[in-house]
């Protein structure tokens, strides 16, 4: 990861990757000039592969008989994620999204009246509107960790709000979807460690953009998407759980079939794999792509793409940093490739529309995603472009020459 204040050089200088072979596997490249890598990447032609062969079984042979067929390949979505985050196959189980992967693990703690969730400032919207929902039904307590100056929580805040408060879980989103913000996830899961509490990792945005290993964070739930920069289809995420999370009996409230055996008519006993936050029914289209998703990133190589992508953002900060009318709004210590920031004189979706003109794929932010955020940088809205390494140099110059047209043709 880029530190926020090292020169960024050329991104070609990062472990060598074949761009143009890459961005020829990327038949969306073609088309535009993909910056929405933080809502969802663009498919590779093996992940495409992958899916419409799959449905093009189901069509000739049935669906049930299709993923009898592609049972080893079905299995190789829990040995990629695995390898993908330095876990078993044993610990991950598939989501039909980030969210749908939070809630189940969510759903698996026991919480009562006055349990505290403790949580930072930067956490991701859906997060904290699950958090409120708990509070609304239980009564739980929500504790904010206070932010350090550069931005991003204060870790020994943090810390020490673990120690007088005990919470019952403690959450961190490792990079939220309105900022380029990196969470030390890790430095906080060191804490969770020393003081033996629930720690639950969202690793929506970092997953197949770092290198994510959860022994080192230290988390006892991580939940991600396939479809950002993991490239993975729509429809599609993990949950990896820990083994101590399943030997001490955590399952999902609503543990269905596939979870759990009906062992006597008044009983049912939990798989002892991390299936049981899963449900019978999969999208095996999906599944296949994410596991081609999954492995194309691991051939691209984490680390190549943990240098690139970063690189690609940096460099597109320093273009839009000069530009009059531009407020570039990412803070701390390390920066992701997110990049966000706010204009002068236009509305949010009609500036969106001028960059849709020019074939340039964008984002808005607006304050009800980030009401803490957002609250603490006086904003409503911003624009967020996120590229990946199969963008270019010349991308990145040309999409900040873009916006700087379009914020001189604004303040005219």
């Amino acid at each position: 990861m880029t530190d926020k204040n090292s020169a960024t050089g050329s991104a070609s200088e990062a472990l060598q990757l074949d761009v143009a072979a890459l961005r020829a596997d990327t038949p969306g490249c073609r088309q535009v000039i993909h910056f929405n890598n933080a809502g969802s990447g663009l498919l590779a032609a093996p992940v495409l592969d992958a899916m419409v062969g799959q449905l093009n079984l189901e069509a000739r042979i049935g669906g049930y008989e299709a993923s009898a067929a592609r049972a080893a390949e079905v299995r190789e979505f829990y040995t990629e994620i695995a390898a993908l985050i330095n876990t078993t196959s044993d610990n991950i189980a598939f989501a039909g999204s980030a969210t749908h992967a939070y809630s189940n693990a969510l759903s698996s703690i026991p919480f009562e009246a006055d349990d505290v969730i403790l949580t930072t400032r930067d956490d991701f919207v859906s997060n904290q509107i699950a958090f409120l929902s708990l509070r609304k039904r239980f009564g739980v307590r929500i504790i904010h960790a206070p932010d350090a100056p550069e931005g991003g929580v204060d870790v020994e805040a943090m810390a020490a709000l673990m120690r007088t408060h005990r919470p019952r879980l403690v959450s961190a989103t490792h990079v939220p979807t309105n900022s380029g913000l990196v969470s030390p996830v890790a430095e906080i899961g060191r804490h969770c460690r020393e003081s033996d509490l629930l720690y639950l990792v969202d690793a929506c945005q970092s997953v197949g953009q770092f290198v994510i290993d959860v022994e080192e964070i230290g988390c006892d739930f991580l939940t991600a998407t396939c479809r950002k920069f993991l490239r993975g289809p729509r429809g599609s995420g993990f949950l990896y759980v820990s083994d101590r999370v399943l030997r001490a009996g955590y399952e999902p409230l609503f543990i269905d079939m596939h979870g759990a055996r009906w062992t006597e008519p008044g009983g049912y006993e939990p798989v002892r794999t991390a299936a049981r936050f899963e449900e019978w029914e999969l999208p095996y289209a999906a599944v296949l792509g994410s596991a081609a998703a999954t492995r194309y990133a691991r051939e691209v190589g984490i680390e190549a793409i943990e240098q690139r992508t970063p690189m690609l953002a940096a460099r597109l900060r320093e273009r839009l940093a000069p530009i009059p009318g531009v407020r570039l709004l990412d803070r701390g210590r390390r920066l992701a490739a997110l990049v966000t920031f706010g204009v002068e004189g236009w509305q949010p979706e009609p500036f969106k529309a001028a960059l849709d003109d020019r074939s340039i794929n964008s984002a808005l932010s607006f304050r009800e995603f980030a009401q803490l955020d957002f609250g603490d940088k006086g904003i409503e809205w911003c624009l967020r472009l996120s590229p990946h390494y199969y963008n270019t140099e010349e991308e990145v110059d040309h999409v900040a020459d873009a916006v700087a047209d379009l914020v001189r043709q604004g303040r005219r």
